[in-house]
C-alpha cells in the first residue's frame, strides 16, 4: 500500500543552478580559494588590482619584490593560478597584461623574472610591460641586453623608462598611486573579500547539494501502512524541512552582508567608481542571493506538495484503521442479532427476547451511527482530492450496505417477534378465558343450584361470562394460521390447536351447565336435608383421644353428607363428578405452566447473572473498575450459582417439561432428582459470606456498570436471592398441585416430593444456624444429624448432698437455643449482630452439651403444659425447659424420646449377640432382673390380651432399689423388686424388638406392671398424674397411645401416655436375667434406654 512521491521538477532546478553559479566563482580548472594560499598572497609578488587595458584585459602588477628569486615554485604557480582564475572568462580570453615594476632592480633579476613568468605563466599573455631599472648602468645594460634577448622570452615584452611611458599603455584610472595612477587598492581588504565570496560560493553551493539530496530522499520514501508510522515519518521530514530553512536563511544572510561589504565604498563616497573586479564581485553575489531565493520558494513549493501528500495518507491510515474497528462491530452486530429467533414458545419468552433485541437495537444503533459517520468522513476526504480515492470509496459503499442490511434484519426481527408476542397474548388472552370459566363452573356451589332462583342465577352468572367470549377467544383457525403464517413453528401451531381444543371443551362444558341449569330452573328440586349421625354413647372408661377421634369422625361424615347428599338428585352426580374432574385437571395444568413458566425464567436470570456479572469480573477491559476487596473472590459471591445453573438447564427443566401433559405424575421427577436439589444447602450455606462481600463492595463502579448493561432496575443482591426463593417455591407449587390431585395416581408421589422438599428446606435452615455456633471446641458432625432446633427459656437446678437448691439462686429464666442432635445436646446463647440481610442473622456461643446417652427426661414440669426437664446423674442437674407454645413441647420431648428409645434397641442388639451364651434362667424367688422393653410382639399382645384381666394389681408389691457404684466408665445398674406376684411370663424364646420402635405409640402393650420413666401432669379430668419411678398395673388399652392404668402407689386409676411406661413386671412362668461378667450390658442397657433415675456414668457439662 506503500506509494513514493516523485521529486519536485523546481527543486532539482534550483539545486541544479547552484553548482554552476559557484563555478563561474572560482572556475572549474581553479580549485583553489583565497583562503588556501592566503599566506602566499599576503607577500604581495604578484597583485590584481582590479583594472584593465585599452582592449579591457585584466592587469596583474608584479611590485617590487627584492626576494622574487627565491620564491619557491609551487607558491609562485599557485599565486599566478589564483589570480589568472579571479577575472570573468571572457575578460581572461583577451589575456592578461603584466606589469613589473624592476625600477629599482637589476637587468639580472628582470631578465630572470621575464623567463620565469614566460615558462609557468598559466593564462592568456596579451602584454608584458617592464619598468627596467633606473639606475643609468642597469638602464644601459637593460637596453643592450634586451635586444639580444628579446626573443628567449617568447612573449611581447615592452621595455619602459618611467610610468609616463606606462601610462601610454594603460589609462592611470586603472593603474594603482605605485604605478602614477588613481586607483586605490588595499591588498588585505583585496583578500579578505575574495575570501568572503568563495565562502559564500561554498555555501550556496553546499545548500544546493543538500537540498537536492533531501529532495532524493523524498523522492525515494514509501508511505507507511499504519498510522503511527505515518506520523513519525511526517514528524521527521518536518524536522529535516525545518533544517533546511534555516541553511538557506544562513545562507541568505551571509550573501547580504557580502553584498552591503562590497557596496561600502558607495556608502562612505557616492563619487566612489568601482573597479571591473569589483563590478564582477557584485554582479555574482546579487546573482548568488537571487538564485537562492528562486531555491527557497521551490522548495517551500515542494515542501507544500509532500506535506499535504503525508497528511492525506494519515488520514487515509487512520480512516482504515477506523474502517477495520467499525467493520468488525458490524460483524458483531451481525452475528448477534442471527442468533435472536424470530418465534418463541411462551409470551414471556417473546417478551424476553423482544427486550433483549431492544437493549442490541440500542447498541446496534451506536455502532451504525458510528459506521454512517465514518462513510461521511471518506466522502470528506474524496471531496478534498484525496491521492486514495480508489481505495476510500469502495469502503464508504460497503459500509453503507452493511448499515442496511443490519438495519433492514433489526426491523424485520423486530417485527416477527412482535407478531409473535401479539399471537401469544391472543392465545394467553384465550386461555385465561378458558381457566376462569372452568374456575366459574367450580366455584357454583351445588347445593345452591338445587334452588330454583339459585339455578337461574347460576344462568345468568353462565350467561354473562359467555357474553365475553367474542373479546376473549379465538375465532377462526384458518384466519389465524394465515395471519401469523410468518412466526408459527410447530410448537406455536400446536399451542393454537390446543387452545382451540380448550375453547371447544369449555364451550361444551358450559353448554352442558347450561342444560343442567335450565332444568333444575324449571323444575323445583327440593334438596336432601342433612342428618346428622347418632351421638356415641361414650364409656366413663374411654380414651379422651379416642373422643376426639370420634367427633372429628362424625363431623367428617356431617360435611359429607352435605356435599354428596345433593349430588344424588335427578340422576347428576356422575356429570357433576366429571365436570369436577375437569375442573381439577385444568387447575393442575394451570398449576405445571406456572411451574414450567417460573423455570424458564429461572433460568434464564441464572445466565443472565453469570453472564452479566461473573464472566465480567474476568473480563480485562473491566479490570480497572473491580475494587481490591472483589479481587479473587468470585467464588464468595456467587457460590455454586454455576452448579445450580447447570443443573436446572440441563437436566431438571427438561425433566419437567416431559411431565407438561400429566402435572399430577411430576412429583416423581422431584423424588428422582432431590439428591441434586441438595446442591441448595451449600448455597444458602455460602450467602452470609457473598452478603458480607455485596455489601462492602456494593456501590463500586463495576457492579454499576454491568447492572447499566444489563439494563436491570435491581441490584445483583436481588438476583443472588434468586436461587433462596426458588426452593422455596417448589414447595408451594406442590402443596397446589397436592389439593388439586387428590385421588390421582401421583398423588402418594407428590405428598412424598412435597415432604422431601420440606426436609431440604429444614436441613438447609438448621445448617445455616449450625454455621453460626462459635466457641465449640469439637467436630459437630461427630454429633450426628441435627435433629431439632430452636430458642427456649432454661434454668437449672444441682442436688448438692441431700439438698435440692437452685443453682446460684438463679430464678430469671437464660434464653438458650438448643440444638438437638443424635448423640447431644447443645446450649448455645443467641446474639443478634448488626447489619441488614444476612449480616443481621443471629450467631450463636457455646455453653453447655450433653451426651444423649446420659440424659433422662420428664414430660410435665411444674405444672406448665409448656414446661418440660431434662436431667441427668439421677437428677443431680436439672434442666427446666420452657417452649414457646405447648405443641413446640410436645415435638421436642417426642423426638428426645425417639432418639433415647433408638438408642435402647441399638444397646439390645448389641447385647444380645454379646452375651447370648450369658443368658440363663433363674428360679423363682424374692428377687428378679427386671425386662426393661416396653414393648412386645403381636403375637405375645394377642396371647395376653385375654389374661390382662386376671392380673391384680398389688399397690405395696413392687419396690425398687438402685445401686450405682461410683468408678469410671458403664458400670452395672440392678433393680430388684418382689416377685410376689409373678404368676405369669413369656417365654425365653421371645423377641423383646419385635415392633417398630418409629411406631411404638401405636403397638399395644402386653398385659402386667410397668415402671413410669418420666413425670406427667395431669392435664384433663380422666388423665393420671404419674412421678418417674411409679409403678403401675395395665387395666385396659386405649387410642393413640393412651392406656387406662392403677397407680400402685396411689391406688389412683386413669390415662397415661404409653411411650411414658417401661415393662417391669409381666405375666410370665419364668423371666430372664441379662447379665455378663464385668456388668458392661447390664449398665450399658440401663443408661441408654434413658429410662432410669439410676446412672452410673455420666458426660459432665461443658462450661
Amino acid at each position: 500500500m506503500g506509494q513514493q512521491m516523485s521529486k519536485p521538477a523546481d527543486v532539482e532546478q534550483g539545486v541544479e543552478v547552484l553548482p554552476t553559479i559557484s563555478d563561474d566563482i572560482m572556475q572549474k580548472d581553479g580549485p583553489l580559494c583565497a583562503a588556501e594560499i592566503g599566506s602566499e598572497l599576503q607577500k604581495q609578488f604578484a597583485i590584481l588590482p582590479g583594472g584593465r587595458g585599452m582592449n579591457g584585459s585584466p592587469i596583474i602588477v608584479f611590485p617590487e619584490f627584492p626576494a622574487f628569486s627565491e620564491l619557491e615554485e609551487e607558491e609562485f604557480q599557485n599565486v599566478l593560478s589564483y589570480l589568472t582564475s579571479v577575472p570573468s572568462v571572457a575578460a581572461s580570453g583577451v589575456g592578461f597584461i603584466l606589469v613589473i615594476d624592476r625600477r629599482l632592480d637589476r637587468w639580472a633579476a628582470v631578465r630572470a623574472t621575464l623567463l620565469r613568468i614566460a615558462g609557468s605563466f598559466p593564462g592568456n599573455l596579451h602584454l608584458v610591460l617592464v619598468l627596467r631599472p633606473s639606475t643609468l648602468f642597469q638602464r644601459t645594460l637593460s637596453d643592450f641586453l634586451f635586444k639580444f634577448n628579446k626573443d628567449e622570452f617568447k612573449m611581447k615584452v615592452v621595455m619602459l623608462s618611467s610610468v609616463t611611458e606606462l601610462h601610454a599603455y594603460i589609462d592611470p584610472g586603472q593603474l594603482t598611486t605605485e604605478l602614477g595612477g588613481t586607483q586605490e587598492y588595499c591588498h588585505d581588504s583585496w583578500i579578505s573579500h575574495r575570501t568572503a565570496i568563495e565562502a559564500f560560493a561554498l555555501m550556496v553551493k553546499t545548500t544546493a547539494q543538500t537540498l537536492q539530496a533531501f529532495g532524493t530522499e523524498l523522492a525515494e520514501t514509501e508511505l507507511p501502512n499504519d498510522a503511527e508510522a505515518t506520523t513519525n515519518l511526517l514528524h521527521v521530514h518536518t524536522l529535516k524541512k525545518d533544517k533546511m530553512k534555516e541553511d538557506l536563511q544562513v545562507a541568505l544572510s551571509q550573501g547580504g552582508r557580502l553584498l552591503e561589504c562590497i557596496n561600502e565604498p558607495l556608502q562612505t563616497d557616492p563619487e566612489y567608481s568601482m573597479t571591473h573586479d569589483e563590478l564582477e564581485n557584485l554582479a555574482t553575489v546579487q546573482r548568488l542571493l537571487g538564485q537562492l531565493d528562486e531555491t527557497e520558494m521551490a522548495f517551500d513549493d515542494f515542501w507544500e506538495r509532500h506535506h499535504t501528500k503525508l497528511e492525506q495518507c494519515l488520514q487515509l491510515r487512520h480512516f482504515e484503521r477506523h474502517f477495520r474497528e467499525v467493520r468488525a462491530q458490524l460483524d458483531v452486530t451481525s452475528e448477534r442479532l442471527s442468533g435472536f429467533s424470530e418465534v418463541s414458545v411462551s409470551p414471556a419468552h417473546a417478551e424476553h427476547v423482544l427486550r433483549e433485541l431492544s437493549i442490541h437495537e440500542d447498541k446496534a444503533c451506536d455502532v451504525l451511527d458510528l459506521a454512517l459517520s465514518l462513510a461521511s468522513e471518506g466522502d470528506r476526504l474524496i471531496e478534498n482530492s484525496h491521492y486514495a480515492e480508489d481505495s476510500i470509496r469502495p469502503k464508504c459503499s460497503e459500509l453503507r450496505g452493511v448499515c442496511e442490511e443490519i438495519s433492514s434484519t433489526l426491523r424485520s426481527k423486530k417485527s416477527l417477534l412482535l407478531r409473535a408476542l401479539e399471537l401469544h397474548h391472543a392465545l394467553e388472552k384465550a386461555s385465561r378465558w378458558c381457566e376462569d370459566g372452568i374456575f366459574l363452573l367450580a366455584s357454583q356451589p351445588v347445593d345452591r343450584c338445587q334452588s330454583q332462583d339459585g339455578a337461574e342465577a347460576a344462568l345468568q352468572e353462565l350467561e354473562r361470562y359467555l357474553d365475553t367470549a367474542a373479546l376473549h377467544t379465538l375465532a377462526d383457525r384458518g384466519a389465524i394460521c394465515c395471519q401469523y403464517e410468518a412466526v408459527l413453528n410447530a410448537q406455536l401451531r400446536d399451542q393454537v390447536e390446543k387452545v382451540f381444543q380448550k375453547q371447544s371443551s369449555v364451550q361444551e362444558m358450559f353448554e352442558k351447565r347450561r342444560v343442567s341449569l335450565k332444568k333444575l330452573a324449571a323444575k323445583q328440586t327440593r334438596p336432601v336435608q342433612p342428618v346428622a349421625p347418632r351421638p356415641e354413647v361414650k364409656s366413663p372408661q374411654s380414651s379422651p383421644n379416642q373422643e376426639r377421634k370420634e367427633r372429628r369422625y362424625s363431623a367428617d361424615n356431617v360435611i359429607c353428607k352435605k356435599v354428596e347428599s345433593p349430588i344424588h338428585n335427578g340422576g347428576t352426580r356422575h356429570a357433576s363428578l366429571s365436570e369436577e374432574e375437569e375442573n381439577l385437571a385444568v387447575l393442575r395444568r394451570h398449576v405445571m405452566n406456572e411451574l414450567l413458566e417460573t423455570e424458564r425464567a429461572y433460568v434464564e436470570e441464572l445466565l443472565c447473572v453469570l453472564e452479566g456479572y461473573g464472566a465480567e469480573m474476568e473480563n480485562p477491559a473491566m479490570a480497572h473498575l473491580i475494587p481490591s476487596t472483589l479481587h479473587s473472590k468470585k467464588d464468595i459471591l456467587f457460590g455454586n450459582m454455576s452448579e445450580i445453573y447447570q443443573f436446572h438447564k440441563r437436566t431438571f427443566l427438561k425433566e419437567l417439561e416431559t411431565y407438561t401433559d400429566c402435572p399430577e405424575l411430576v412429583g416423581r421427577c422431584f423424588l428422582e432428582r432431590m439428591k441434586d436439589l441438595q446442591i441448595y444447602e451449600a448455597y444458602c450455606q455460602n450467602k452470609p459470606r457473598s452478603e458480607s462481600l455485596w455489601r462492602q463492595c456494593s456501590d463500586c463502579a463495576f457492579f454499576q456498570e454491568c447492572q447499566k448493561k444489563l439494563e436491570h432496575k435491581l441490584g445483583l443482591d436481588s438476583y443472588l436471592l434468586k436461587p433462596v426463593q426458588r426452593i422455596t417455591k417448589y414447595q408451594l407449587l406442590l402443596k397446589e398441585l397436592l389439593k388439586y390431585s387428590k385421588g390421582c395416581d401421583g398423588c402418594d408421589d407428590l405428598q412424598e416430593a412435597l415432604s422431601s422438599i420440606l426436609g431440604i428446606l429444614k436441613a438447609v435452615n438448621d445448617s445455616m444456624h449450625l454455621i453460626a455456633i462459635t466457641g465449640y471446641e469439637g467436630n459437630l458432625s461427630e454429633l450426628g444429624r441435627l435433629l431439632m432446633q430452636g430458642s427456649f427459656s432454661v434454668w437449672t437446678e444441682h442436688k448438692k448432698g441431700h439438698a435440692k437448691v437452685k443453682d446460684l439462686a438463679r430464678f430469671k429464666p437464660m434464653q438458650r437455643h438448643l440444638f438437638l442432635h443424635e448423640k447431644a445436646l447443645l446450649f448455645c446463647k443467641r446474639r443478634e449482630e448488626n447489619g441488614e440481610g444476612y449480616e443481621k442473622a443471629p450467631s450463636y456461643s457455646f455453653k453447655h452439651s450433653l451426651s444423649m446417652s446420659a440424659v433422662g427426661i420428664t414430660e410435665n414440669a411444674k405444672g406448665d403444659n409448656k414446661k418440660f426437664e431434662i436431667w441427668c446423674n439421677s437428677r443431680e442437674e436439672v434442666f427446666i425447659v420452657q417452649a414457646p407454645t405447648a405443641e413446640i413441647k410436645t415435638a421436642w420431648v417426642n423426638e428426645i424420646r425417639k432418639v433415647l428409645t433408638q438408642q435402647l434397641k441399638a444397646c439390645r442388639d448389641a447385647s444380645q449377640q454379646k452375651s447370648s451364651d450369658s443368658v440363663s434362667p433363674v428360679p423363682t424367688s424374692n428377687n428378679t432382673s427386671i425386662s426393661l422393653s416396653p414393648f412386645r410382639s403381636s403375637s405375645q399382645k394377642n396371647q395376653r390380651k385375654q389374661e390382662d384381666k386376671k392380673a391384680e394389681p398389688s399397690p405395696t408389691s413392687d419396690a425398687i432399689s438402685f445401686s450405682s457404684p461410683k468408678h469410671k466408665g458403664w458400670n452395672k445398674a440392678s433393680l430388684s423388686v418382689d416377685a410376689s406376684e409373678e404368676n405369669d411370663g413369656y417365654s425365653s424364646g421371645e423377641d423383646p424388638m419385635n415392633s417398630d420402635t418409629e411406631d411404638e405409640v401405636g403397638k399395644k402393650l402386653a398385659p402386667g406392671k410397668y415402671t413410669v420413666v418420666a413425670d406427667c401432669e395431669k392435664t384433663g379430668p380422666q388423665e393420671l398424674s404419674v412421678k418417674s419411678g411409679d409403678v403401675v398395673q395395665l387395666i385396659r388399652e386405649g387410642e393413640e397411645g393412651q392406656w387406662f392404668v392403677k397407680n400402685l402407689r396411689s391406688s389412683k386409676e386413669g390415662w397415661v401416655a404409653a411411650a411414658n411406661l417401661l415393662s417391669l413386671i409381666s405375666e410370665s412362668k419364668s423371666s430372664q436375667s441379662l447379665s455378663s461378667s464385668d456388668g458392661s450390658v447390664s449398665g450399658n442397657l440401663s443408661t441408654s434406654s434413658s429410662c432410669s433415675e439410676t446412672y452410673t456414668s455420666f458426660s459432665d457439662i461443658k462450661p
